[in-house]
């Protein structure tokens, strides 16, 4: 059966092909799921290029309240415990359901899954495949999985625009392929499209993350939620790359440090020193280079001799760049890396807006709070994809499937406003922001998005959501508000973001209608 003659009361859309799409589609088998992708299957996703792991408290003297306690614990106070604790007692069931997949984990010499430790987490509890190169090895499993699954078909096209019934209600989605727009009628869509680093131009994200689901999402109506959180990854290794290839926190777990220039700790004094929250270490390491002091991981001696082993993709990364890790520092700086951040989503990864769920770094769960605990990410969107392809089948379908007269126009991002767009979330909403810089992104913003850049929308959302938390908190960092208020959320909507923005921009009116709908 083609992907366009499917019967729209059976079928559903996943719009991604990192974890988060392909576990989803995996779990609605055998119900027809179409794949919409902007790249090929295996291609283009920040999946591949997660060198960490998946957390799972199997370890010996290690549970799941302990893993949800840890997960509290570098939220910074807005973790929600309930789903913490229930993302980790699902944990080594999903362990075990991608190594039914025939997922490789690494292994000790007794044939048990090898533990790595990865900062703020009090025990051993890393699941690793192929050393650093966990995300591909997951993706791999999980694409093998879909290309033998008959229920799901794969469309590589750009997801342009939610189709909506009289009533709201998401039933397809407009894309394009080939310069032609096209509808794909649904009972269900799945947003699956990863998160934002891509607005950023220092960044480990595929240049193609730039928020392209939370903007769909959005533009439907649906709630955003905490859009100021962003993650920026401590060891990015700095030697012009982009994106920046990235030195896992696991080096950190094997003894690798954090000096300057002159040899000197740059985590001495600070709590949980080199395994600090990445919040924390990327706070100090920006200090460190905002005072002019460069900063290196030192993986010098053993470490970086068995590097080739035992974290292949970094040694390789190293290699291409001229760097002998075992006898020179690695440069590093921060760098854009997660969202925290995203659609408001219930425990079954509904949206606020009837057929439309999220899952993964598009969804805001309750999960990762004001910072993400290594290793929680790819968990998260295995986590969610049950309880997502459950709740869709026990919804009934849409009653009317949304026939626009004409297809909206696509918005654009030449290549000039996306470079625009990435300098100035790095120079203004970046590791530390004031109420100054925030605003002047805000107008500057504002007045791309008016001449149609996407990417500008998204980067507005977060500015402006960044302008009303005056506190620092986790990946939020005010130097004008170094404080903690109560603990919230920010909770918004698009069109609330576009009315605070014009009156801050001081436009007289709102951005063009053709900006608003996409």
């Amino acid at each position: 059966m083609s992907i366009v003659s499917r019967s729209p009361a059976d079928r559903v859309i996943v719009v991604g092909a990192g974890v988060a799409g392909l576990a989803t589609a995996l779990r609605l088998a055998p119900r027809p799921v179409t794949i919409v992708t902007a790249a090929s299957l295996g291609n283009g996703t920040a999946t591949g290029w997660a060198q960490g792991g998946i957390a799972a408290a199997i370890g010996p003297g290690d549970a799941p309240p302990l893993h949800a306690a840890d997960t509290e614990a570098a939220g910074a106070g807005l973790t929600e415990l309930d789903v913490a604790l229930r993302v980790a007692q699902a944990a080594p069931g999903l362990i075990d359901w991608l190594v039914g997949l025939g997922v490789a984990f690494d292994r000790d010499a007794d044939g048990s899954l090898a533990l790595g430790l990865e900062a703020a987490h009090s025990r051993r509890r890393i699941v690793r495949g192929r050393g650093d190169s966990t995300g591909a090895t997951v993706l791999e499993g999980l694409v093998r999985a879909v290309r033998a699954t008959p229920s799901i078909e794969v469309l590589v096209a750009d997801a342009t625009t939610l189709m909506q019934d009289a009533n709201g209600a998401v039933c397809g989605l407009v894309c394009e392929s080939d310069g032609a727009a096209f509808r794909l009628p649904a009972r269900a869509v799945v947003l699956a499209t990863g998160g934002v680093g891509g607005l950023y131009a220092a960044t480990t994200n595929p240049r193609g993350a730039i928020g392209s689901g939370l903007l769909l999402a959005a533009r439907a109506g649906a709630s955003l939620r905490d859009l100021e959180f962003v993650q920026f990854h401590p060891t990015a290794i700095a030697a012009g790359a982009d994106p920046m290839p990235l030195a896992t926190e696991a080096l950190r777990g094997e003894g690798a440090t954090l000096v300057d220039v002159e040899g000197g700790r740059v985590m001495a004094g600070i709590s949980g020193g080199d395994l600090a929250p990445r919040d924390v270490v990327a706070r100090a390491i920006f200090q460190a280079q905002a005072g002019g002091r460069a900063v290196f991981l030192d993986t010098r001696g053993d470490l970086g001799r068995s590097m080739a082993r035992r974290f292949p993709t970094v040694a390789g990364l190293c290699s291409g760049l001229g760097i002998d890790p075992a006898v020179q520092p690695i440069p590093v700086r921060p760098a854009a890396h997660y969202h925290m951040g995203g659609v408001v989503v219930d425990a079954h990864g509904r949206t606020d807006v009837p057929g439309l769920w999220a899952c993964g770094e598009v969804a805001s769960t309750g999960l990762h709070g004001a910072n993400r605990l290594a290793s929680n990410s790819l968990l998260e969107a295995l986590a969610f994809s049950g309880p997502i392809a459950a709740s869709i089948e026990a919804e009934p379908a849409s009653a009317m499937i949304g026939d626009a007269a004409s297809l909206p126009r696509r918005q654009g991002d030449g290549g000039r406003a996306l470079a625009e767009v990435r300098a100035l979330m790095d120079r203004r909403v970046g590791v530390v922001r004031d109420a100054a810089g925030l605003r002047e992104a805000i107008a500057s913003l504002h007045l791309l998005a008016e001449g149609g850049s996407d990417a500008a929308l998204t980067g507005l959302m977060i500015a402006v959501c960044a302008l009303s938390r005056q506190e620092s908190r986790g990946g939020h960092w005010r130097s004008d508000f170094s404080g903690q208020a109560a603990r919230y959320h920010t909770v918004t909507t698009f069109f609330e973001v576009l009315r605070v923005a014009a009156e801050i921009a001081g436009a007289s009116e709102r951005l063009s209608p053709e900006a608003v709908s996409g």
